[in-house]
């Protein structure tokens, strides 16, 4: 949604989301959904912003630590820190878990990478991946196992993020002030 066009070309949803969120909030929101690095250009339009303000949004959001940049074939392109993302993570499910929920969670997620090791006979999504070009994979068979590669890295993800909880849930939920690595 280019941010020049007037209200009525714009879809309602756009409208709403500027007449409730701020410009900043919105820079902020599109960022911390990236799972690759975007232009500020690309984001002013995702935010219904213009270029200027999205480049100083982005720099007050790398100032405190929850967007990097980095210069990639031109223009600099932003996504959501790794560490933020990660210690918001853990802040969650250490928010909404018990420590016995956790470990059921853990259970749960290190059975689902047993079954697809076993069942793909694999020992890594990336092995997973591989098989998705050989020649007598059909395109069917490739999605399902790019799918499954996606499904288990993100349990590998989400499996470390309870660890991290269970491992410091006692002290970090104890005393807020001593949350750190």
């Amino acid at each position: 949604m280019p941010p020049g066009n007037a209200s009525g070309d714009e879809p309602e949803w756009v409208a709403t989301w500027k007449d409730h969120a701020s410009a900043f909030d919105r820079v902020k929101s599109v960022t911390l959904t990236l799972s690759e690095s975007r232009p500020a250009s690309w984001i002013a339009e995702e935010a219904a912003v213009t270029p200027n303000t999205a480049r100083d949004h982005l720099r007050r959001l790398i100032d405190l630590g929850v967007v990097v940049a980095i210069e990639q074939d031109g223009p600099r392109h932003y996504y959501p820190d790794p560490l933020y993302t990660r210690l918001r993570d853990v802040r969650e499910l250490l928010e909404d878990t018990t420590k016995r929920e956790l470990s059921e969670q853990a259970a749960a997620l290190k059975e689902d990478i047993s079954e697809w090791k076993a069942g793909y006979d694999a020992d890594s999504p990336d092995a997973l991946r591989e098989r998705t070009v050989a020649e007598d994979v059909p395109a069917e068979q490739a999605h399902e196992l790019t799918r499954v590669a996606s499904d288990w890295e993100l349990a590998r993800y989400r499996l470390s993020l309870v660890q991290d909880a269970i491992e410091n849930h006692d002290r970090w939920t104890s005393d807020p002030s001593s949350f750190t690595i």
